[in-house]
């Protein structure tokens, strides 16, 4: 993990190449994080690339309700010459939760990528293949957003559809 003065370097660096990349950096508990501008994304996880980063290990949502930005979109980058690990999060509103698409430069972004749209509803734009993962593609809302009602679907049990008991109460 970069120490907290080597991330601000690196943070240093990406903001000469674009002022507007990274909006703040984190150094917690031995882990470096860069909280990045959405729009400004797929130019920065290149840079990290060609600073070392070359395995993008995970993407991730997250759901920061009743905060806004509400939508998170967390990268994983690993540098595997030097055992580094970087996180690279950023933030969207739910009204417009429109994130570039890295999957491009980073084709295991791809099922990750539909993963995080299916679960929290966060649109990749440029995504060569953007539609649910895990849920059927007629289910409405987000399962995995803090908002979404728990429970309160029936289950079908179709061997008591003969008795008319085929749903739990």
């Amino acid at each position: 993990m970069p120490d907290a003065t080597g991330l601000e370097l690196l943070a240093q660096d990406l903001r000469e190449a674009d002022a507007e990349s990274v909006l703040d950096t984190l150094h917690f508990r031995d882990r470096g994080t860069l909280i990045v501008h959405p729009p400004a994304i797929r130019a920065t996880l290149l840079r990290l690339r060609a600073k070392g980063y070359r395995a993008l290990m995970s993407v991730h949502g997250v759901d920061y309700y009743p905060e806004e930005p509400r939508l998170g979109v967390h990268y994983e980058l690993l540098d595997m010459s030097a055992l580094d690990r970087l996180t690279v999060k950023l933030r969207v509103h739910t009204d417009a939760p429109v994130v570039e698409s890295v999957t491009p430069d980073w084709p295991t972004a791809d099922h990750q990528e539909r993963e995080v749209y299916d679960m929290f509803g966060v649109v990749f734009e440029g995504h060569h293949d953007l539609r649910r993962i895990l849920m059927p593609e007629d289910y409405e809302g987000h399962p995995q957003r803090r908002d979404f009602p728990v429970g309160g679907e029936p289950i079908l049990f179709t061997f008591n559809e003969a008795q008319g008991t085929a749903y739990t109460q």
